[in-house]
């Protein structure tokens, strides 16, 4: 079996590329925009130098991996700026909608001829993108993005379920990560770990569902 981890050289999808591989038998194809010590000790195809906001980047990609064909997608790779009401950054937000919601659709886009029936496409989002979870505020162009990329994980479930390919949406909790400044509830092991029992579970009847990395489906 084959997936493909992009934001994979720390946190989150360092852990998928940990444990895919060593738990699941996956043959891991590792997609970055610069390696670490770490995700190279693991042994896994590394392709660096992709900026997943890039339609030219992704298509040398795409022309790389020659025919390998995927049995799993994991689009993680996110970025996470602070922005309150008072201190709006136009720049800062334009930044997490392009990365964090049009970067995976460029991917899925690029990457389409790769999926075949019965491939699993993972979006990590957040429950920061959930309109009726919204207690507390702030952080705009967050939210905002994943929102936006929520939205477009079901147009893509009902785009992709003719082609038997699924779609699922995960929150992987409040992860300790370089992204969080390691404050959290969980460690990324403990995440990807739910995480992996939820994509399991994922199938086409439940595709383009919203899901928490403990197994409980998130409102939109």
């Amino acid at each position: 079996m084959n997936a493909l981890v992009t934001g994979s050289n720390r946190g989150i999808g360092l852990e998928f590329c940990k444990q895919l591989s060593k738990e699941d038998g996956y043959k891991i194809t590792a997609v970055c925009r610069e390696s670490s010590p770490e995700l190279k000790s693991l042994g896994c195809r590394i392709e660096e130098d992709i900026d997943v906001t890039n339609p030219q980047a992704l298509q040398k990609l795409s022309e790389k991996l020659g025919p390998t064909q995927y049995d799993l997608l994991v689009l993680n790779a996110g970025i996470f700026l602070q922005d309150e009401i008072s201190a709006i950054s136009k720049t800062e937000i334009e930044k997490q909608l392009l990365v964090n919601a049009v970067g995976p659709v460029l991917c899925v886009s690029a990457l389409l001829s790769h999926l075949k029936k019965g491939t699993k496409v993972t979006l990590i989002t957040s429950r920061m993108g959930s309109i009726a979870d919204n207690s507390s505020g702030g952080y705009y162009g967050y939210r905002m993005s994943k929102a936006a990329l929520n939205a477009a994980g079901v147009s893509m479930a009902h785009d992709l379920r003719a082609k038997g390919i699924s779609v699922v949406i995960l929150h992987p909790g409040y992860v300790k990560t370089d992204m969080t400044d390691h404050r959290g509830e969980i460690t990324p092991t403990q995440a990807v770990s739910g995480m992996r029992k939820v994509i399991t579970q994922s199938s086409l009847a439940n595709t383009g569902t919203f899901w928490h990395t403990n197994g409980e489906q998130l409102p939109w």
